[in-house]
């Protein structure tokens, strides 16, 4: 066997998964060598299904058989395991700050424009998602299998939008607000060729799932991002390139902006990501809170449950543009609260008092404090409750100001 294929990892996603984009798009810029198969693939369903026990994408096989689930675990993984050409994680205390800001922003606050454009609009949308579904999910198998596989996951699909606050009445609003967000990132990346000056951080990674896999590849949304946010589409192909691939802004240097600076055109996505994110992720903390308070018996290690046809264990009703916004509580976001909370804690306490300064002009501030009474951990890539902590959650969550 050639060192080659020793080295090479499975990858097992799909190309319209949004989470599978996050990783893809890492292994792509690393320049890590790896093979993809579908999760229609029999030694998915044969081989990684039964090990993991669940049904879920992405997971990365590596070398030497082991398997990790989870695009962060993932990307964690070979942050550790291999040498990144360019880490996903500045070593900087306010750029380490955002990236895990916007890695939560990335990760839970762009699923509104990313379900309803991909399921309430048409436009091409849905022949083309079929066609997708088909094939990367029931590779191989006869067509009245696949109609059949289609028909189950656009199902689940669309019961995990409705509980993401995508309602089809709610179409203008989240139309609207996304087109906002495309021209604050559109006029960032008109100075930079990534969110943090040149090169990717976590951030990127967390953006690129659902810009890359629902809103720039769907047929209407991908249209509407060509069209208006001309630098957006441009950095959705550069997070596809493992070269550097930025001409156009000259000889800009592969390295993060200096001085750990936040320049005022990421200060106002930031601000974006503190309306969208904050109020919602707040409630849901609290709610996990009052919840974990009703179930004494929850002890450290027990597994959550995680199915993909009951994710949510409840709803919360927040202010949002204007009106009010419903969704339901996914335990999961949890762990990406605390990621960003333990991410500051870590910095020294004078430069920790700074970043919460700012993240309080940004609307992000209470994303810093929120934690209900248990923590929530990985293990075995499976979600577990960790041990107990003092809950906290802002006061007057109804009243957060969005």
């Amino acid at each position: 066997m050639s060192t080659k294929q020793t080295n090479t990892y499975v990858f097992y996603g799909f190309p319209s998964s949004l989470y599978s984009a996050k990783v893809r798009s890492y292994l792509i810029k690393q320049q890590i060598d790896f093979v993809e198969r579908t999760c229609g693939d029999p030694r998915y369903l044969q081989g990684v299904v039964p090990q993991i026990g669940r049904v879920i994408a992405p997971v990365l096989e590596t070398p030497d058989g082991e398997l990790v689930q989870d695009t962060t675990y993932i990307i964690d993984f070979l942050e550790e395991r291999e040498t990144p050409r360019h880490p996903a994680y500045p070593t900087t205390p306010r750029q380490l700050a955002v990236s895990h800001a916007l890695n939560l922003f990335g990760s839970e606050g762009l699923l509104r424009p990313a379900m309803h454009y991909r399921w309430n609009v048409d436009g091409g949308n849905s022949e083309f998602i079929e066609g997708e579904f088909k094939r990367t999910l029931a590779t191989g198998m006869p067509p009245e299998m696949q109609a059949e596989v289609f028909r189950y996951f656009a199902g689940a699909m669309r019961a995990q939008m409705a509980q993401s606050g995508c309602a089809p009445t709610d179409g203008p609003r989240i139309e609207a607000v996304y087109k906002e967000f495309l021209e604050l990132l559109d006029t960032h990346l008109q100075s930079s060729p990534y969110l943090l000056g040149g090169v990717p951080t976590i951030a990127d990674y967390a953006l690129i799932g659902p810009l890359r896999a629902h809103l720039g590849r769907d047929p209407m949304p991908s249209q509407l991002m060509k069209t208006t946010a001309p630098w957006v589409y441009r950095w959705v192909e550069r997070m596809y390139m493992p070269s550097h691939d930025a001409g156009e802004y000259l000889d800009y240097p592969e390295e993060l902006f200096a001085g750990d600076a936040i320049p005022p055109t990421l200060q106002a996505l930031l601000k974006f990501a503190g309306e969208e994110t904050t109020a919602e992720t707040v409630a849901q903390v609290a709610f996990l809170d009052d919840w974990l308070a009703e179930h004494p018996e929850i002890s450290e290690g027990d597994v959550l449950q995680y199915e993909m046809d009951a994710r949510f264990i409840g709803t919360v009703t927040t202010p949002y543009r204007g009106g009010t916004l419903e969704t339901g509580v996914l335990p999961y976001r949890l762990l990406q609260v605390q990621r960003l909370q333990d991410a500051v804690e870590a910095i020294d306490p004078a430069r920790a008092a700074e970043v919460r300064e700012e993240f309080g002009e940004w609307g992000l501030a209470p994303l810093l404090e929120a934690r209900p009474r248990r923590r929530m951990e990985r293990e075995a890539n499976r979600e577990v409750w960790g041990g107990e902590q003092e809950a906290w959650v802002p006061g007057g969550v109804a009243g957060l100001a969005v």
